[in-house]
């Protein structure tokens, strides 16, 4: 398997349009690299390709990446989409592949009924986009050659569903991972997960590489920083630090590890913050776009 980052920052990328924090300041100043929002894509032969998450960034991240540009006069490698929830960052990138080049469109049925409501995810042509209803732990080949099996990790439903009350651990098919497995190898994706449990700990045990949610670095960060009034865990995102957070519950791990889907406030995009060195320290890489993996 063959992953490229195209997107590591979480919704809003790096910088926010709207966002003056010191991090959005330096990149727009060039003294961290900017980025683009979540997502990642795989191929087992370096010609076809799986998008995983489909940004609203998506037409930026393929025009700066060759392995994502046509090979003739009407075509894409882009063989599939999938997509682990209905969040903006994860969905709005369609709208971009809407001019009817044919790919599959794999989810749960919980996510595709999120896209069949919004009308305007019609201009995705069902007659050239064919839609999977992936049921968790159902095996199905994203890619030929490429095995994936989708489960549910706590989360909850998307900002723009969100009722009075907020329900951050729903275990369903609203907010799910990726198991990816080629020959021996396994891999998994989860860019938003609200909690590491001992079924999830347990679940995936057996990856070579994992792709995990690096939103921020504590659960108060953006209260802290007055970019925001929820914290890391009401978002329906673990934070990295503490006795309970990502880093100490994944450090059992022996596999390669990396942090995707990092918040604009979060230190470590800092190259000379102490956050960035912990988390290097503890033998995790900091997804950066363009960022290339080999397994």
């Amino acid at each position: 398997m063959k992953f490229l980052v195209l997107g590591a920052a979480a919704g809003g990328g790096l910088p926010q349009w709207n966002c003056g924090c010191p991090n959005c300041n330096d990149a727009r100043a060039g003294a961290i690299p900017a980025s683009g929002q979540s997502s990642l894509a795989v191929s087992v032969n370096g010609d076809d390709w799986a998008v995983l998450n489909a940004s609203p960034d998506i037409r930026q991240q393929m025009l700066v990446c060759p392995a994502m540009h046509p090979q003739s006069l009407r075509h894409s490698p882009v063989a599939s989409v999938l997509v682990t929830n209905g969040d903006i960052d994860h969905i709005a990138g369609l709208l971009s592949l809407r001019e009817q080049t044919h790919f599959d469109l794999f989810a749960t049925a919980d996510i595709h009924q999120v896209l069949s409501d919004n009308r305007i995810f019609d201009a995705v042509n069902r007659a050239k986009v064919t839609r999977h209803d992936i049921a968790p732990d159902a095996p199905f080949a994203l890619l030929d050659g490429l095995d994936a099996r989708l489960f549910p990790v706590p989360g909850k439903v998307p900002l723009f569903m969100e009722g009075d009350m907020v329900q951050t651990d729903l275990i369903g098919g609203q907010t799910v991972g990726v198991r990816l497995q080629s020959g021996t190898k396994v891999a998994y994706y989860i860019p938003g997960c609200a909690d590491v449990t001992a079924d999830l700990l347990e679940r995936i045990g057996d990856a070579d590489q994992l792709f995990f949610d690096g939103t921020l670095w504590d659960d108060d960060e953006m209260i802290r920083s007055g970019t925001g009034i929820k914290t890391g865990r009401r978002m329906g995102h673990i934070p990295i630090s503490g006795t309970d957070g990502s880093m100490a519950r994944l450090s059992g791990l022996s596999c390669a590890k990396t942090y995707i889907h990092i918040n604009n406030t979060n230190p470590i995009w800092q190259p000379a913050s102490p956050e960035r060195a912990a988390v290097l320290a503890a033998g995790w890489r900091i997804g950066a776009d363009g960022q290339e993996t080999d397994l």
